[in-house]
């Protein structure tokens, strides 16, 4: 999957997040460390999210983009 990801550069490096996933966010010493360390972030938040939600009964929408 593909995730949108803002990233601005600070005074201690490179701070990135998902707006697609509230309260996903890392950062990296540079610009590279910080895209892959929020990729290991997507995943751990994805993974949570998962077992957090297993028990709950779900159901799918599909939306179509403009």
């Amino acid at each position: 999957m593909r995730y949108k990801v803002n990233i601005k550069k600070t005074d201690q490096g490179y701070s990135v997040w998902v707006p697609s996933l509230p309260g996903c966010w890392s950062q990296g010493k540079t610009e590279e460390e910080a895209i892959e360390n929020i990729k290991d972030a997507i995943k751990v938040y994805l993974e949570t999210v998962g077992e957090l939600s297993k028990q709950e009964e779900s159901s799918y929408v599909e939306v179509a983009s403009a």
